[in-house]
């Protein structure tokens, strides 16, 4: 990371940061370009802090075929998201914000159970609240999920 002085290494902090953007940007590999697409998410964070980002979409689709073809992706969040006005000098002009680049690796996942688990978390960060989710409801839709391999997070509060 470049600006360390943005660098953010509390655990607590990045999980404010996770809770609080509600779309993701999954970058994929698309042959000679980059594939980003914007999701809704759900995510987990195990007692080593490793985080597990859950996101769901149609049953078949580009982003599948991605995956089956290299699972290796990027994510991107961002929050709090406010212009820094620079005034009269354009070049002073700049960003509040807060965001999380992480590295992993996707699976499309086909157990009912697991699948059922990843849109609990899904709603849970999304809406705040605990839903039942059926193995049944769960095989109507496809859902990934990337276990991190690196996160990084950097922010430029408001002072």
């Amino acid at each position: 990371m470049r600006r360390k002085d943005r660098e953010i290494t509390d655990k607590n902090r990045i999980l404010e940061i996770l809770q609080t953007a509600k779309i993701l940007h999954l970058g994929l590999f698309d042959e000679g370009y980059p594939y980003v697409v914007p999701l809704h998410y759900g995510f987990t964070c195990g007692e080593e802090g490793a985080v597990t980002f859950y996101m769901h979409g149609a049953r078949e689709g580009h982003k599948l075929d991605l995956i089956r073809k290299d699972p290796h992706v990027c994510i991107e969040l961002e929050c709090d998201v406010e212009e820094e006005s620079g005034g009269d000098v354009p070049c002073a002009y700049g960003s509040f914000y807060a965001s999380v680049i992480a590295r992993g690796t996707a699976e499309i996942l086909e157990d009912p159970e697991e699948k059922a688990k990843g849109l609990k978390c899904l709603m849970l960060t999304q809406t705040g609240r605990e839903f039942e989710i059926s193995p049944k409801m769960a095989m109507a839709v496809a859902v990934i999920r990337v276990k991190v391999d690196e996160l990084t997070a950097k922010s430029k509060a408001k002072q």
